[in-house]
């Protein structure tokens, strides 16, 4: 037997395999009341941490080490580690482009201000997430473009980066091509265009309610806003507009962000280098020396300081992906101790008719991609095997199921201070002129608590529960 397939057996039983998140979110809060902010940094050590508690319960401590390292090496790990460090790449060279106050100055002249920046920066970025159906690769653009120009204008932060971080669950939750949509469907049985139509209604109401709530946080906050003549720009930064619109135009035609930022980063140095806004070979000392040093005399010798546009980038990256693999190796160890099972056995008993039923497949969702960070994982251990047949059981709609899934998947997956979305959130902004920890975005993540108000009152007046029914009938008699 494969150590993938046995069981990791604890000191306690299965519901030990949570001990990992349970003492990563203790130190979290211990860490805020300290320290008073949670940086990237501060949270892949308590990532760390957790895994040694937990090792000294399990049983098997050999199991226990490799199933470490199973869960460390997976793809579901890797993929995103390996889109960040690109997307890092593409969004490092925009930076040193000055794209972003070529945009601000823009912005600035047309009499656009931080709050109307903000509205503007959501939608866009929800448009972008529909049509790509990548939250990570929207929250990328968004934070390398549309942060830094927006703060320059004035625009709250926090909000603005929770807007955009908004504007990724919005897509993530409705784009056809996302992962999440595709398992939401797939694990009922239903089609995925049929979804899409009956699940814009929930999307559109959140979406509403995010827009409105981003103008009356906006209007409470004292920022200065900025000014054409106040924000000064090379208006050949403007001509990096280009690359991005290609590299956006890739990533809706493909889906695929490593693609699109390869391609992206390739024609943003190209065009940075024609439009002279970047040397050909840049090097960025640290602050310790002058700008234009290469070399440092010490006593010890010549120490080389290196930096530019693909160090930096990579670099800056390396603390999410520190905290993505380390929490890779927690969400391994709940599956191997079959915790996510129990806990959906403990859920699954308490569903009592349809309402109930909605409720507990909400809460299995929001629970295990909450803990996990990740929502389509969760869709795929909950959707066929709990939710499809206590759908069933209590005459659900498997189309108004598929999208119970998805909607609720978006949802605190986005906004919790661990989870990998607001971690990459604040690793864009990290040497921003406004860095950003994770609690100053997770408030602020307005369309992951829209969209679970929008949920539970649909839930409570059975709004879509019937959606297609009629369609899914003919389909199976047809099947048949």
């Amino acid at each position: 037997m494969s150590n993938e397939s046995k069981k990791l057996e604890f000191y306690g039983g299965e519901w030990v395999s949570f001990l990992p998140f349970i003492v990563f979110i203790v130190l979290i809060v211990l860490t805020t009341f300290v320290f008073g902010s949670i940086s990237d940094g501060a949270l892949w050590v308590p990532a760390f941490m957790a895994l040694v508690v937990a090792f000294f319960f399990a049983k098997d401590k050999r199991l226990y080490a490799d199933t470490i390292i199973s869960g460390m090496a997976s793809k579901e790990a890797i993929i995103p580690v390996v889109c960040w460090i690109f997307a890092g790449v593409f969004s490092r060279i925009l930076r040193a482009s000055g794209l972003a106050s070529g945009i601000a100055g823009l912005a600035a002249s047309m009499g656009i201000n931080g709050t109307f920046f903000i509205v503007i920066s959501f939608i866009a970025s929800a448009l972008f997430a529909t049509a790509s159906g990548t939250g990570f690769g929207t929250i990328a653009a968004g934070m390398g473009v549309l942060y830094p120009a927006g703060v320059a204008l004035g625009a709250h932060p926090g909000l603005l980066a929770g807007a955009i971080v908004s504007g990724g669950a919005f897509g993530d939750n409705l784009a056809p091509v996302s992962d999440t949509t595709i398992c939401s469907a797939t694990s009922q049985g239903v089609d995925v265009p049929g979804v899409v139509r009956s699940r814009f209604k929930y999307a559109a109401a959140a979406g509403i309610i995010t827009i409105i709530g981003i103008i009356i946080i906006g209007m409470g906050y004292s920022g200065q806003v900025g000014t054409a003549q106040a924000i000064t720009y090379n208006s050949k930064t403007l001509f990096m507009l280009i690359p991005v619109a290609i590299t956006v135009y890739i990533a809706i035609k493909t889906g695929d962000i490593i693609i699109a930022t390869t391609i992206g980063s390739v024609l943003a140095a190209v065009t940075a280098v024609a439009a002279g806004l970047i040397d050909f070979i840049q090097i960025d000392p640290s602050a310790e020396v002058a700008k234009d040093a290469l070399l440092k005399v010490t006593g010890a010798g010549l120490d080389r300081t290196v930096g530019g546009v693909i160090y930096n980038g990579i670099n800056s990256m390396m603390q999410v992906c520190m905290l993505a693999i380390l929490l890779f190796g927690s969400i391994a160890i709940m599956r191997a101790g079959h915790g996510d099972i129990k806990l959906l056995n403990a859920l699954e008993k308490v569903a009592k008719g349809p309402v109930g039923a909605e409720i507990v497949i909400s809460a299995m969702i929001i629970v295990l991609s909450a803990l996990m960070g990740l929502n389509a994982p969760a869709i795929l251990a909950v959707g066929a095997s709990f939710a499809k047949p206590l759908s069933q059981k209590y005459g659900i709609s498997p189309y108004r199921t598929a999208n119970l899934l998805d909607a609720t998947s978006c949802t605190l997956v986005y906004s919790l201070p661990w989870t990998p979305a607001v971690i990459y959130t604040i690793g864009f902004a990290k040497d921003s002129v406004h860095p950003l920890s994770a609690l100053d975005v997770t408030p602020y993540v307005i369309y992951a608590y829209a969209m679970m108000v929008v949920m539970l009152i649909s839930i409570i007046l059975g709004i879509g529960r019937h959606d297609n029914m009629e369609k899914n009938k003919n389909k199976k008699a047809a099947q048949l």
